[in-house]
């Protein structure tokens, strides 16, 4: 019965002859077996004893917790049989009499040959440019080295080692997976009880593209909306593996009314708040790319127009080319027309420019050029003057 033979709470202590503390002798002070073994160790003393494990200096577990832990009848012998990891630790044996209390530790190690687990299992499954990542975690008497291989392979791979106690975690990467990286990994333990050998299978899918750094780009860097409107920024990413777009604003949060569309930041909306850069950024295993574009946003104003050149002088034959340029919220329209007259069937209007080929004598007199938008409209007269040719 545990709470009768081995639980300190539970025996009477003993009485010791003399006025002084008890003297505590034990043999021996450490030991070392392999697992499965038996250790034996003795508290010779006069008073009461009592025995408390100390797994690792770390915590207290009561002896009765071990069902291979035995205690002598008078207390001062404690013996362990097949002796398992979780008896690996510090005793403390403990005497006392009405004139003190003495105590003294005995360490037992139990020495463990390496037992190594991969995870995930495998077989691995992975496509071309996406990453491999393996786990080994290790565990033994003493602390056991890690280490990665593939048979007639060289690793080149990042490898991290994290140590946790008696446990060793070793993680093993490839950013990017290649068809050649397909094959047999090997995680080996060693200490001096033993080596083990756990392996993976490693199984990379797809063609035999290489994965390159994103190229990220935007078709529109500077976009000018009016307020109210809604701003859709656009940016295109290339590379493999595919990347990811993300979208932030320089030096602020995005604006909460933001939604993403096939990869594109919409605004509905907008402010003049909303005005600033916005970075987008294309990402794989590889690498980053941002490019950025900056959007203006203006209130609505009506259009300014002005003439380029305010008068033209040309010869029979030449060319009439005016300009029609205007300021305000966009879009702006443009209507070219001629005063006391009608354009001439050779008149060609692409925008705000109006140009005239082979001029005659009938086309000289004032053209009219109105740019329109939805707040209002602005106009500019040009006049033409066609001189005829010479000797004529």
């Amino acid at each position: 019965d545990c709470s009768k033979r081995f639980c300190p709470e539970s025996k009477p202590l003993l009485s010791a002859a003399g006025q002084q503390s008890p003297i505590i002798a034990i043999e021996p002070h450490s030991a070392a077996v392999r697992v499965g073994s038996a250790s034996s160790n003795q508290c010779t003393v006069s008073p009461a004893v009592r025995w408390i494990f100390k797994a690792n200096l770390l915590f207290h577990l009561p002896l009765c917790s071990a069902d291979n832990v035995k205690v002598s009848s008078d207390g001062s012998v404690i013996t362990i049989t097949n002796a398992r990891t979780i008896n690996h630790g510090a005793y403390r044996c403990v005497a006392s009499n009405p004139f003190g209390i003495t105590h003294t530790i005995v360490s037992l190690i139990v020495k463990e040959a390496p037992v190594a687990t991969v995870t995930p299992v495998g077989p691995v499954q992975i496509r071309v440019g996406e990453p491999i990542n393996l786990e080994c975690q290790a565990s033994g008497e003493p602390r056991p080295l890690v280490s990665w291989h593939r048979p007639s392979f060289q690793v080149s791979a990042c490898l991290f080692i994290l140590i946790l106690s008696l446990l060793i975690m070793s993680f093993f990467q490839i950013l990017a997976a290649r068809p050649e990286d397909s094959g047999t990994y090997v995680c080996a333990a060693r200490n001096n009880e033993g080596t083990t050998e756990t392996r993976v299978e490693v199984i990379v899918e797809g063609g035999s593209q290489l994965p390159t750094v994103p190229r990220a780009f935007v078709p529109e860097p500077l976009m000018i909306v009016v307020e109210g409107q809604t701003a859709t920024l656009r940016c295109e990413a290339h590379g493999f593996p595919a990347p990811e777009i993300r979208w932030t604003k320089l030096r602020s949060p995005l604006p909460w009314r933001h939604t993403l569309v096939n990869n594109s930041l919409v605004l509905q909306n907008v402010g003049r708040q909303d005005s600033g850069e916005y970075i987008c950024s294309a990402t794989n295993n590889m690498g980053t790319t941002k490019v950025t574009i900056t959007l203006d946003v203006e209130s609505e104003s009506p259009p300014y127009a002005t003439s380029v050149p305010n008068d033209v002088a040309v010869r029979v034959g030449e060319v009439i080319r005016l300009q029609c340029l205007a300021h305000g919220t966009p879009p702006l329209t443009y209507t070219w027309t001629k005063l006391d007259g009608n354009l001439s069937p050779r008149a060609e209007v692409r925008e705000g420019d109006l140009q005239i080929n082979l001029a005659t004598s009938e086309d000289a007199g004032s053209y009219k050029c109105v740019a329109s938008n939805k707040v209002g409209n602005s106009e500019v007269i040009a006049k033409v003057t066609v001189r005829c040719e010479l000797g004529q």
